[in-house]
């Protein structure tokens, strides 16, 4: 495994997931869009999912103009997303390409900046529904066609909030906790056993809506975009880290 100097300042080669399936969750706007593209450039098939298709068609145009190849889209909104969605979503998957490289669960929401006391259930429910459930309920189902590849990489989104509580934050920080212990006792449990791998990437402070509605006074001027991050992500989708498992990554040093 590369240091985590390396990994930030990783450069990717123009073949680097050749031929490689990945599908990225949240693949609409942000990280997922600025994800897509770089997989794109990179050689992947990729498939956007997320709930707001006219976004999606965007990302799929602009793949299509820089010359990659052409994607896929898979509307799915988390929230309301049920097992049988997911196994659906599999079984097409398994239909169309026999397998897959590549999960990025980008997707997420933020919720509430307020006390845990005065936190409203009704969006805890969404929060922890969108940010923990539905990341396993789609893995779970995907696992099988992760399976079917020689080298496959998922990554979960996670956060500094995640690692060290935080005032104010709620169930956006108990969400992320749980990702970092879900990649945990997942990884452990693939060591080894075959040719999938779990890892957690921290994105770090980065010009995202998400990051704005957190943090409104903020310059975005300040802050890392999607697109410079990307090297994080692209290192652990990609054959150079095979054998890296059960890690939790920063995508940036500040």
């Amino acid at each position: 495994m590369l240091s985590a100097d390396q990994i930030i300042q990783y450069q990717a080669s123009p073949t680097l997931l050749q031929d490689r399936i990945i599908l990225i969750t949240g693949a609409g706007d942000g990280i997922g869009k600025a994800a897509a593209m770089a997989c794109a450039a990179a050689g992947a098939k990729v498939i956007l999912a997320g709930r707001t298709v006219a976004k999606l068609e965007q990302v799929y145009d602009d793949i299509l103009a820089a010359q990659g190849h052409e994607p896929v889209i898979y509307p799915i909104d988390l929230e309301g997303a049920t097992e049988d969605d997911y196994n659906e979503l599999a079984l097409n998957i398994d239909n169309q390409f026999g397998r897959l490289d590549g999960l990025l669960l980008n997707a997420g929401i933020l919720g509430q900046r307020t006390p845990l006391s005065n936190y409203r259930q009704d969006v805890w429910d969404r929060v922890i529904k969108v940010n923990v459930t539905a990341q396993f309920q789609m893995t779970q189902a995907l696992m099988p066609v992760l399976e079917k590849s020689a080298d496959a990489s998922v990554i979960f989104t996670s956060s500094g909030v995640g690692k060290v509580g935080r005032a104010f934050w709620g169930a956006y920080a108990v969400s992320k906790f749980a990702i970092e212990g879900m990649v945990q006792t997942w990884a452990a449990e693939l060591e080894d056993l075959g040719s999938v791998r779990l890892n957690a990437i921290d994105p770090g402070a980065t010009a995202t809506t998400m990051r704005a509605q957190a943090f409104p006074a903020e310059n975005p001027n300040d802050l890392k975009t999607a697109a410079e991050i990307m090297p994080t992500y692209l290192y652990l989708l990609g054959p150079d880290s095979t054998g890296v498992n059960g890690q939790s990554i920063k995508a940036q040093n500040r």
